[in-house]
């Protein structure tokens, strides 16, 4: 029986999202097809269709894995309502998730993100609570360049060296 979160399942699904993160390392999304995620994966065109209804759908759930993934190491200041600015272990997810990371951003989500747990009284305070939202969209960029160009160079700095890179960009301000 193929009920929603049975083991055999769920291997599929898991076998499908690799295959597909790793074609989109050497091909654009629009040139990689179902049957060459199938081929690879070693599995039917039902299957895949049985997960997902098209390749845009396979893109779409790789990315909301991605962001579960990462709201799940923030989950315990979201539930408390406060900012650790710990940027640390964000910066450890991404190298041990470089694969994701670099599709992520290839996948071009990163220009539809929106950041939804922003330290307002963070800004009232530096920002004297003006133009929030151009520095939420400064940050946003800033941070994905930052990012980006650490996952293009291999990610040869540690964890730690680039959350030091992100506080000496905000020098004088509380992070």
């Amino acid at each position: 029986m193929n009920t929603k979160n049975n083991r055999r399942r769920r291997e599929s699904i898991e076998r499908i999202e690799k295959v597909f993160v790793e074609l989109l390392q050497t091909k654009n999304l629009q040139e990689i097809t179902v049957s060459d995620i199938c081929k690879a994966s070693a599995l039917n065109r039902s299957t895949f269709y049985a997960n997902f209804a098209d390749i845009y759908d396979l893109a779409d759930k790789v990315k909301e894995h991605l962001e579960e993934e990462v709201n799940r190491l923030y989950e315990t200041e979201v539930s408390q309502k406060f900012n650790s600015n710990d940027y640390l272990k964000l910066f450890y997810h991404i190298k041990e998730n470089q694969l994701f990371y670099r599709t992520y951003f290839k996948l071009g989500y990163d220009n539809r993100q929106k950041i939804t747990y922003y330290d307002f009284h963070q800004a009232q305070r530096h920002f004297d609570n003006q133009y929030i939202a151009y520095h939420i969209e400064f940050f946003r960029c800033g941070f994905n360049a930052i990012v980006k160009m650490w996952l293009a160079g291999g990610c040869k700095e540690t964890p730690e060296e680039m959350d030091s890179i992100i506080r000496s960009e905000y020098q004088g301000r509380d992070l």
